[in-house]
């Protein structure tokens, strides 16, 4: 299995374990609550009044997009998948870098879960996601930078 930029992931005969698939939820869960590009989205419902609702649907296309898929996975389909629902449902277009990183998250704890292994949901249990929220806000409403509504 390979996360590298448009290469071959995994193939889609494999299928998470019945213990790991709550595990691999709320790693998507956790990986998201630390995207501010999508919680600017959220809190200031560019998507419309039901933006929570909407970013609550995002967490289960995100879980049917590795569950589901009938053919290899590939992180650029991933990409595009993050960067469509977010111009379609949010109204935002991200081109600061983060969904590249939110997608190698995502597969890294996808691919962890596969193994049977929850260390990298531990991690993310376990980070200090306040401070980094904070920080990145601030950097963030200082300039908009990389984040954009059309």
């Amino acid at each position: 299995m390979n996360s590298n930029n448009g290469h071959y992931l995994t193939s889609s005969h494999q299928q998470l374990r019945p213990e790991s698939v709550s595990v691999f939820i709320e790693g998507i869960i956790l990986i998201l609550s630390r995207w501010i590009g999508l919680q600017l989205a959220i809190k200031n419902e560019w998507g419309g009044r039901d933006s929570r609702q909407k970013s609550e649907q995002f967490v289960n296309d995100i879980f049917s997009w590795f569950s589901l898929s009938k053919v290899p996975l590939y992180v650029d389909d991933l990409e595009h998948m993050l960067d469509e629902k977010m111009l379609l449902c949010f109204n935002t277009e991200i081109d600061d870098g983060s969904i590249e990183e939110v997608a190698e998250e995502l597969i890294i704890v996808y691919e962890d879960c596969l193994q049977g292994s929850h260390e990298s949901v531990e991690k993310l249990r376990k980070s200090s996601s306040g401070a980094e929220f904070v920080s990145q806000h601030r950097q963030i409403t200082a300039g908009h930078r990389g984040i954009a509504r059309p």
